[in-house]
């Protein structure tokens, strides 16, 4: 089963991510603290961190290069960043993000964003 963490401290982003990648195969963890997450993600073996741009102390760019500096010692962890304007995307690929998505995204666009999840099954 793919793991798959959320960070956000919105409830409305939470919930569409969630209507958006509950299907068979894929165990969706909501994650409160953007400082810990890299560490809780490669400890448990998680397929992708879905980061909120804008959560807690720690903006989504901060844990991406987090999770990526965690990550070359561990497992590799795919990082799917939510934006709030389409100009982010620069900074979303400077932080190391595998992928981005504009709020408010469709389902369609998370999921492409996260990539077929037989893939993600197969890196767990």
């Amino acid at each position: 089963m793919a793991r798959i963490f959320v960070v956000t401290d919105e409830p409305w982003v939470r919930n569409e991510v969630h209507a958006a990648l509950s299907v068979p195969g894929v165990e969706l963890a909501d994650h409160s603290d953007p400082a810990t997450v890299a560490a809780d993600a490669i400890e448990a073996n998680a397929a992708a961190v879905i980061v909120d741009l804008q959560v807690g102390s720690m903006g989504g760019m901060a844990v991406a290069r987090s999770i990526r500096n965690a990550e070359a010692q561990e497992a590799e962890v795919l990082v799917v960043l939510l934006l709030d304007r389409r100009a982010d995307a620069f900074l979303a690929g400077r932080a190391g993000a595998d992928a981005w998505v504009t709020k408010p995204f469709t389902a369609r666009e998370l999921r492409d964003a996260v990539g077929p999840i037989a893939s993600l099954q197969e890196r767990v």
